[in-house]
């Protein structure tokens, strides 16, 4: 019988490794999956490069993984925003490095790499120093610049409800990156709100389908990333 429920976090990030790259999906607050983050700071692995649409905010979620010096390379379109204090912070030291890239041309990457396709060509960012050291090509009149795919040895992805099997539904937008980051992933393991018995979830509603999940735990009522930065609160 398949089974791809862990008991808690701590289980479901166990054997990270020091040096891992990760997709970690959320865009801003929506999907983000707090809880394994804080259980990845806990686990300890560092020299890690993470994938996000941005770098985080306050002092909790994947802002506390980056403040506690976990990170060493950020990939990402966003890293800064109103609320973002660490990333800015450790950037102007020197102490992380950054991959800028487009929204559109992030997500494509993370698509393509799931998708088992090495590169393409996109217009976006070609002339601007984003596609400085990359092919440009002139196709039927435009210029392109190649953009590789990018894959991870595991992803961190919040979903809504899932049953065993690992079948997914997300919550609207919180859906975001999830579903391209589960399938770019060597691992992709993801946090719920609740589980559900096999059969449960209308096939025809399934976004992420359980193939492409490895690890799934149900936290019930997982923590909201704008009440905790008004709280004040820090991790850990």
């Amino acid at each position: 019988m398949i089974d791809k429920q862990v008991p808690d976090p701590a289980a479901a990030v166990a054997d990270i490794p020091d040096g891992a790259t990760i997709l970690i999906g959320g865009f801003g607050e929506a999907g983000s999956p707090i809880e394994l983050i804080h259980a990845l700071i806990d686990q300890g692995a560092r020299d890690l490069v993470v994938v996000n649409n941005n770098t985080g905010n306050g002092r909790v979620g994947l802002a506390a993984l980056i403040g506690a010096g976990r990170v060493r390379r950020m990939i990402c379109s966003y890293p800064r925003s109103s609320n973002s204090e660490t990333f800015p912070e450790l950037y102007r030291a020197g102490k992380i490095e950054l991959e800028l890239v487009p929204q559109g041309t992030l997500a494509e990457r993370i698509r393509a790499g799931g998708a088992g396709i090495p590169a393409f060509f996109t217009a976006t960012g070609v002339g601007t120093v984003l596609a400085e050291g990359k092919e440009v090509r002139d196709i039927r009149g435009r210029r392109y610049v190649l953009e590789e795919a990018i894959t991870a040895d595991y992803a961190l992805v919040r979903a809504e409800r899932a049953d065993r099997l690992g079948n997914l539904v997300y919550n609207k937008a919180a859906r975001n990156f999830g579903p391209i980051m589960c399938q770019a992933a060597r691992v992709a393991i993801v946090q719920v709100r609740e589980m559900v018995p096999a059969g449960a979830i209308d096939p025809e509603h399934v976004i992420t389908p359980g193939i492409f999940v490895d690890r799934v735990v149900a936290i019930a009522d997982p923590a909201q990333e704008s009440v905790l930065i008004a709280r004040g609160e820090q991790y850990p």
